[in-house]
């Protein structure tokens, strides 16, 4: 049986869900929160993570968008709409699943199931939790980076760029795949967005020279291969 984290403000449904899931054996784990999700996912690395997309503090595309940077755990979004647009949406931001509300428990665990039964075990394929190259450190579950041991102040988007950058390390990403990845799939044509973050991240890395982030030109940058833990 798979131990089971349930993402959703909905009380009503988080009961249900847990007597639901451990009458079939599951163990169960809940947060009401997309930051209090990430947290236990770190903590307690599920099997499984079952996330709702309408979370009072964050949107869950966001939320699956940010473990995915450094966790292969099974994702599986709950919503309230089946739209197209939404699937895509999500499967695009690293979900395994999408299940539309109302839903039978049947249901969810068969899905539960096979995302599991499915999950690679190939470590090599999971991102590490720690990254350094050379004296910068990258911490991608906390979202902070340290330069020579200082804390480098990066905004949220200079480290979503950052972190998909490190990833990715030694593989070059065009600009189109950090857009979608960064700033979402509707983007794809703006190139001036990434050229300035690349710029700015340079800047507060002491990289001016992008000896660490290297440039592709007409295509894209890549990340020397880091170090990993």
């Amino acid at each position: 049986m798979a131990k089971v984290l349930v993402i959703d403000d909905d009380r009503s449904l988080l009961r249900a869900l847990r007597l639901g899931l451990k009458a079939g054996g599951h163990e169960v784990f809940t947060a009401e929160t997309g930051e209090n999700g990430m947290t236990q996912t770190a903590l307690i690395s599920p099997d499984v993570v079952v996330l709702d997309v309408g979370l009072p503090d964050m949107d869950g595309l966001s939320v699956c968008k940010r473990i995915r940077q450094w966790s292969d755990v099974p994702i599986i979004i709950l919503s309230a709409t089946g739209a197209e647009n939404r699937k895509v949406a999500a499967l695009d931001g690293g979900a395994n699943d999408y299940v539309t509300k109302p839903f039978s428990m049947a249901e969810l665990e068969a899905r539960i199931r096979v995302v599991v039964r499915n999950r690679t075990s190939d470590v090599d394929q999971a991102a590490p939790a720690l990254v350094r190259c050379g004296t910068l450190e990258i911490d991608l579950v906390h979202r902070e980076a340290s330069l020579e041991g200082e804390k480098v102040q990066l905004t949220a988007k200079e480290f979503e760029v950052l972190s998909f950058l490190t990833r990715h390390a030694g593989r070059t990403c065009t600009h189109q795949m950090i857009l979608s990845a960064v700033w979402g799939v509707g983007y794809g044509e703006e190139a001036q967005y990434v050229h300035a973050y690349v710029h700015r991240l340079r800047q507060k890395l002491n990289d001016e020279s992008g000896q660490l982030i290297r440039t592709v030109p007409g295509v894209g940058y890549f990340l020397d291969a880091p170090e990993a833990e």
